[in-house]
């Protein structure tokens, strides 16, 4: 079980990790949860249904992680605007109105899943031991790929990450590079996903 993901008698599955894997698993998440931010909360006498109506953001963060993670959802930037028939400006119109309604619960839910991940770990850590062995219920599961998800996005815009790297550059770089503790992190994280996405398949 070291390192995958396994089901487990009653639904489930489970994974085992050092406290050096719950540290580093743990530290990422709290970062993500610090680049996605607290979020909106209602003032203090204000209507907390209220905040189910705001409107969020129109444009696209500046930050390159965080617009990986909330991308634009209409329009490819490498797409020719005479061959869709959309003008530019209408492409950026439309995912300017989508993501004012739409940023903000996205927001809530990418902070929700990184929650669940850090409290899975706490609880796991606070049992004890060098190794100890991490148990997701059915509903554990889709936030922990969420967040997999998400921290793979963000380390992979941070290196810069294209297709072409996924070939094994990445696999090659001296000890020496400074990178190289975040590509061994992004590989790792992607070990992780793919082994709970094989374990959830029927």
């Amino acid at each position: 079980m070291a390192g995958y993901f396994e089901e487990v008698p009653g639904g489930g599955v489970a994974v085992a990790l050092d406290e050096v894997e719950i540290s580093i698993l743990r530290s990422l998440a709290v970062q993500l949860l610090e680049l996605v931010g607290p979020g909106d909360q209602p003032a203090e006498g204000e209507d907390p249904l209220a905040a189910l109506f705001a409107e969020g953001p129109s444009e696209a963060p500046s930050d390159p992680a965080l617009a990986r993670l909330f991308p634009d959802a209409y329009g490819d930037p490498h797409a020719d605007p005479a061959e869709s028939g959309v003008s530019e400006d209408e492409m950026h119109a439309r995912s300017a109105e989508f993501r004012r309604f739409t940023e903000n619960d996205l927001r809530a839910r990418k902070r929700e899943d990184a929650l669940a991940v850090v409290r899975s770990l706490d609880s796991m850590a606070a049992s004890g031991g060098e190794v100890g062995v991490l148990k997701l219920s059915a509903d554990d599961c889709p936030r922990w790929l969420g967040t997999l998800n998400d921290l793979r996005l963000t380390i992979g815009t941070r290196l810069e990450v294209t297709e072409e790297d996924e070939s094994g550059e990445l696999y090659r770089l001296p000890d020496s590079d400074p990178r190289k503790p975040m590509v061994m992190a992004y590989l790792w994280l992607g070990a992780l996903q793919e082994s709970l996405v094989e374990t959830l398949m029927p």
